[in-house]
């Protein structure tokens, strides 16, 4: 390594020591040889270009996308001692004739710009003039089509590159990139034998969990209260929800900011400003919110909706801990969430292959909500990183309470009437069908007539539909492309036919009924993990949730009751039993009965004292009841039930709208609530046949997470 880097380093930027990868790609640079350099977001890329800046003659042109970016790194070198400028958008003309001649001058050492404006007279006056020694090319995923922010103004550098009087050195960097788009940034901006130094995509203070089926403002209320004045970003998918967000949290009292396109440039900056100076803690934005924010203490990064592919959501999940400190990654899904994506995909005016390879990467993203394998190793390996560690014990995945089960039999169900339905449906109706529905259009297609109808009776749809996507995620069912996909075989589907294979799935555990002490069911489960740090392994491998909460339930008090304890078996009481029935005896509160059993509430008390009514409807609909049935045995209006399981929708439980939705009248109330832009219901409803009722109306509108509030 060049003595002058480690100077540079010291001198300019104030470090003694440099993040990992970080020599190797500047000792590629000086050493003349086109660069590319994959670094996770915060890994400090920026150095790689700016110390070799500082030590060769000449410039360096970073050709970047990002103009608040720009700003930010111009400001912070000139701070620092270096001699720095930036031309984009931003600037009047007279500011940019200027810039360009003190750059000519020789009063830089580097110059951003926006790639739109390599190609203008200027730029190939000023290449003519003055030597560049290398030419950055930040965010060089954007050249490729396949890339989750391709920028058509990315292929034009090649081509300007090639008109230059003499040829730099190439620097080609990114955070997130597929194996199939580093191909393209190698191929599409002509490097010359790269030096590829992939640093790695792993971000190991970030905690990542995916959460399904709760109430995403109540959680996100929950998390702010617990975590207050910390600085974080919620992602919402549309410009409405950041509007209805942002109101929610602002009238719970949470200084907050937004940031959406629909928001006047003015109202942006003042809001990204207000943020980035911790004037406030919150912004809630869309994905249009992110690029090129150098704030290194956003501790959390929620997202409201699932995004639509694992580029995207590892990018912006990544703007959480950039200064090394821990930070949370939390996904708050919704089965709704795949429907906006597919809108929005169908809204795009993408060539027909580009919006199959999106509906690929949305699949994907999909699977990554239902693994249970560590959620880390599944990011890794989509970057295609191999040899990843099969526990992380730093993401939800890893330290959820899991248990083995063997769904040999559940899936040879599943599979068996994938195929008596031809591979030609998807996962709503297959789900329905397995279940015994009634619904019309299940009698229509004769499907009630399959060998495979009402197999899983004893079941919940919504239960079926859970497996159904476990065994997506994990390669027993593929689904194909496109707004409308169908289930087919996947690869390790027919040994499990032919009862060659077991399906072994770990399926969360369920918590035991009864009054466990809270307290005490905590302080096992960081004895738990305390245990498992020391022995590396996850924490269920010690005890599932379930053995613990017995434990808080029964409260054994020596080596026989511990052993009476579901999920402790002698060789686990020998290894570990003794330390928690030493935890247990104490804590255990004084005067508790250790042979008393706590009262158990009767399901139909339960109900009436506890569970909201649109909780009770949903409750007989999950267990296969018609609306009628359900308006029946409640003694309530058929509309009533109509309303609880468009109110159970809303909050994100999973409705099974092939029961209530015709696929023919679903396409025609989208295409003339599309006309009428969406605005209320009696206009729809006149233009459609007389015979489709308000609710499919709205059950359409609901389906798509249009309008809901109508």
């Amino acid at each position: 390594m060049d003595n002058r880097v480690e100077e540079v380093l010291r001198k300019y930027f104030g470090y003694r020591d440099f993040k990992a990868g970080q020599e190797k790609i500047i000792d590629s640079i000086l050493k003349g040889h086109d660069t590319m350099g994959i670094m996770p977001t915060g890994g400090g890329k920026s150095l790689c270009y700016q110390i070799p800046a500082l030590i060769l003659p000449g410039i360096t042109i970073v050709i970047s996308p990002l103009i608040a970016l720009m700003k930010d790194q111009v400001d912070a070198m000139n701070s620092q001692g270096v001699a720095a400028t930036y031309i984009n958008s931003s600037l009047r003309q007279s500011e940019i004739r200027d810039r360009l001649n003190r750059t000519a001058q020789g009063e830089y050492k580097i110059l951003y710009i926006a790639p739109e404006r390599l190609t203008s007279d200027y730029m190939k006056k000023l290449v003519e003039i003055i030597p560049v020694s290398v030419i950055a090319i930040d965010e060089a995923h954007c050249v490729s089509q396949w890339g989750h922010d391709f920028r058509p103004s990315y292929r034009a550098i090649a081509s300007w590159i090639e008109t230059m009087p003499y040829r730099p050195v190439l620097a080609a960097f990114t955070a997130t990139a597929t194996r199939q788009v580093r191909d393209d940034i190698v191929k599409l901006l002509g490097l010359h034998q790269p030096r590829i130094k992939l640093v790695g995509f792993d971000r190991a203070n970030l905690y990542f969990s995916v959460i399904k089926g709760t109430d995403k403002s109540k959680f996100i209320d929950q998390y702010l209260k617990a975590h207050p004045e910390q600085s974080g970003i919620v992602y919402a998918a549309t410009r409405k929800e950041v509007d209805s967000l942002y109101e929610y949290l602002q009238s719970r009292g949470y200084k907050s900011g937004r940031y959406h396109a629909g928001m006047s440039a003015d109202e942006r900056t003042l809001s990204q400003d207000a943020f980035i100076y911790d004037e406030i803690p919150l912004m809630v934005a869309t994905n249009a919110f992110g690029l090129g924010i150098d704030k290194s203490n956003i501790r959390f990064v929620i997202h409201h909706n699932m995004p639509r592919h694992l580029e995207a959501y590892y990018q912006e999940a990544g703007r959480a801990g950039r200064d090394g400190e821990a930070g949370d990654c939390i996904l708050l899904y919704s089965a709704g969430d795949v429907q906006i994506q597919k809108f929005l995909i169908e809204q795009t005016l993408l060539s027909e292959e580009r919006k199959e390879a999106e509906y690929v990467k949305l699949q994907q993203m999909v699977d990554y909500c239902h693994t249970t394998r560590c959620l880390r190793q599944t990011i890794l390996q989509y970057f295609g990183e191999e040899n990843t560690a099969e526990f992380c014990n730093n993401c939800a995945n890893c330290n959820e309470d899991f248990e083995k089960k063997d769904m040999t039999i559940e899936a040879q169900k599943i599979l068996s009437c994938v195929i008596r339905m031809n591979q030609q449906y998807g996962t709503s109706l297959v789900a329905a069908v397995l279940k015994g529905s009634q619904a019309k259009r299940i009698k229509d297609l004769r499907l009630d007539q399959l060998s495979t109808y009402g197999i899983m009776a004893d079941m919940t749809i919504a239960a079926i539909t859970d497996i159904i996507n476990i065994l997506l995620a994990e390669d027993y069912l593929n689904s194909s492309n496109g707004q409308y996909p169908v289930l087919r075989l996947g690869k390790k589907a027919r040994p499990v036919l032919r009862k060659e294979a077991q399906v072994i799935l770990n399926l969360p555990s369920r918590p035991q009924e009864g009054a466990a002490d809270d307290s005490l069911f905590e302080s096992l489960r960081a004895l738990r993990k305390e245990i498992a740090q020391k022995e590396q392994v996850p924490p269920y491998i010690i005890f599932h949730d379930s053995t613990l909460r017995e434990m808080s339930l029964r409260l054994p008090a020596d080596y026989d009751s511990m052993l009476a304890i579901n999920g402790i078996g002698e060789s686990k009481m020998q290894n570990y039993g003794q330390q928690f029935l030493d935890l247990i005896i104490s804590l255990k509160p004084d005067g508790r009965n250790d042979k008393a059993q706590p009262e158990v509430k009767t399901e139909a008390k339960s109900h009436k004292d506890k569970t909201p009514s649109h909780m009770i409807s949903w409750a007989l609909y999950q267990q296969g009841n018609s609306l009628a049935e359900i308006a029946g045995q409640r003694e309530i209006k058929l509309r009533t039930v109509e309303d609880h399981i468009l109110r159970c929708a809303r909050e994100g439980c999973s409705v099974n709208w092939d029961e209530f939705i015709d696929e023919e009248e679903e396409k025609c109330i989208l295409e003339v609530a599309e006309r009428l832009g969406f605005q209320k219901l009696t206009p729809i409803k006149q233009e459609l046949a007389e015979d489709i009722s308000y609710f499919t109306i709205k059950a359409v509108l609901y389906k798509h997470n249009i309008n809901k509030n109508i």
